[in-house]
């Protein structure tokens, strides 16, 4: 009975969980530091992160307003593209909170509002990612059957969109319902203190598999332009412009690659060597810097899947001269076919060549 009750009395101080400590206490638990005082390089940080989340906010903003107001805009992969802009308007706020509640102010922190604040960035970083990859499929399928919009009804779009939401949601909440190191002091890592080891290794490695899964879409889809593009160069009969957009293709697929492993490797490769609990890598002297290229990449999203289109672009200049238009209803520019234009036109009546997101 006594050796009984000591198993008992071990077990109880093993699952001890330290619920009312302070974010002070997990970080000197992980041995990340937790400064009192604005550095330089903290007042740097914060800097340029408020500046990024101004214009990830402000460019994702405008990919939105343009969407909902020009009716050219309403197809299933305008819907993705601006679910992704959301995405990223949501992280240019998580990163903008984060902003406001770094540096010496993460001390003054409770347990809640540093989960909320982790929450935020998994949730909208999630969000983006997923998107990315729903946005790689989309552009697959509409690529090989040679058609500038999908077949893909807006009812099944709105179900995809909330299924995007719903993953990033539950793999963002996770930690604070329990996936976490209150009750496991020895599982916690070193970049977020609060968090399991486990958990990072699991974000990590379902970023990377999406990312794994993201390349050989595009890789399949940049083949598959280049070899047409290789067979079409034989025939004379070919529109000119629908070389110029196979051209414009290959340039944005190879944009999308650099961009994505550029901004998203580097933070999940250090997210799993802290999560696999590597002793000898020195996560802490990237993780602010890894975490501001993931940031970016927001930005560049709204660039690449909708500056380098040019009815967006003509929308954007809408937008942004309103007050010279206020006195004119705004209406869709309208693009004049010839009979050599129209052997261009798909099934649904829609260019083929027009786009090259």
């Amino acid at each position: 009975m006594l050796g009984c009750g000591g198993c008992a009395s071990r077990t109880a101080a093993m699952k001890h969980c330290f619920y009312n400590e302070t974010v002070g206490f997990f970080y000197n638990n992980s041995r990340k530091e937790l400064t009192t005082y604005w550095r330089t390089k903290d007042v740097l940080v914060v800097a340029l992160g408020l500046t990024v989340s101004v214009i990830v906010l402000l460019t994702n903003l405008l990919v939105i307003t343009a969407i909902i107001i020009n009716r050219r805009f309403h197809y299933p992969i305008y819907y993705l593209l601006g679910n992704l802009a959301a995405a990223d308007l949501f992280a240019g706020i998580a990163y903008m909170f984060l902003m406001f509640h770094t540096g010496p102010r993460t001390a003054e922190l409770s347990l809640k509002t540093w989960f909320i604040r982790q929450s935020l960035l998994d949730t909208s970083l999630t969000a983006s990612v997923v998107n990315l990859l729903a946005i790689a499929v989309e552009r697959h399928q509409t690529v090989f059957t040679m058609q500038l919009h999908s077949k893909m009804s807006n009812q099944r779009v709105m179900i995809l969109i909330f299924c995007i939401w719903v993953t990033a949601l539950l793999l963002g909440l996770i930690p604070s319902y329990g996936w976490h190191c209150l009750c496991a002091l020895d599982k916690c890592s070193s970049m977020a203190p609060l968090y399991s080891r486990s958990y990072l290794t699991f974000w990590a490695i379902s970023n990377l598999v999406i990312f794994l899964i993201m390349v050989v879409v595009y890789t399949h889809i940049f083949i598959y332009v280049k070899r047409k593009m290789t067979r079409m160069s034989k025939h004379t009969s070919f529109h000119p412009r629908y070389k110029e957009t196979m051209i414009s293709l290959v340039k944005t697929v190879t944009i999308i690659l650099s961009a994505f492993v550029i901004c998203w490797t580097p933070g999940q490769v250090v997210l799993l060597l802290d999560g696999l609990g590597c002793k000898s890598c020195n996560v802490l002297a990237v993780e602010k810097y890894v975490l501001l290229l993931a940031e970016i990449n927001s930005l560049i999203n709204a660039i690449v899947y909708s500056y380098r289109d040019s009815e967006m672009r003509s929308t954007f200049r809408r937008i942004l001269c309103f007050v010279c238009y206020r006195n004119s209803k705004y209406t869709p520019t309208v693009v004049k076919l010839n009979t050599a234009d129209r052997r261009t036109l798909s099934q649904n009546g829609h260019f083929t060549v027009d786009s090259s997101i």
